[in-house]
């Protein structure tokens, strides 16, 4: 379902998906049994794999990937149901988010490593590679390596 979604050129959108009042930026690709809810933002040339969730409060940044299975949480424990207010999470440029992540309202920094099956529970640095439940740096990657990022 496609309800009130702004798409910029060269969208690929692989069906059935529930999108609904988010934006897609030009070349973002979206594959199946994803949602996207309203007031999210999916940037340039960004992948959201399949059967991937991005609740309302994500912004996702330019030429990112999300692997398959990725939950994104725009809530925190310790929120009394009553006065439930959306928290926000941000996804710097070119980061990679690893199958299975589970990410909590952070931020996390451009060219950023999340690995596969991650729970996000804290900020994420730029450059830093993160793994583990919760979430650890474990390295920070080098100058070479954010360049290749750069001319892919």
């Amino acid at each position: 379902m496609l309800d009130n979604v702004r798409c910029g050129t060269d969208v690929e959108i692989i069906e059935p998906v529930n999108l609904y009042g988010c934006e897609l930026r030009r070349g973002a690709f979206v594959g199946p049994f994803v949602e996207i809810q309203a007031g999210a933002f999916v940037g340039e040339y960004t992948r959201i794999s399949s059967h991937t969730f991005v609740c309302a409060g994500v912004h996702i940044r330019h030429h990112c990937f999300v692997g398959h299975g990725v939950m994104f949480i725009n809530d925190v424990f310790d929120n009394p149901p009553r006065d439930w207010v959306i928290q926000y999470t941000l996804v710097g440029k070119y980061t990679r988010i690893g199958s299975n992540a589970t990410i909590l309202p952070v931020c996390i920094g451009r060219h950023a490593i999340i690995g596969a099956g991650a729970v996000v529970v804290d900020d994420v640095p730029n450059n830093a590679v993160v793994a583990g439940n919760p979430a650890r740096v474990i390295r920070y990657r080098t100058d070479e390596e954010v360049k290749e990022d750069l001319c892919e």
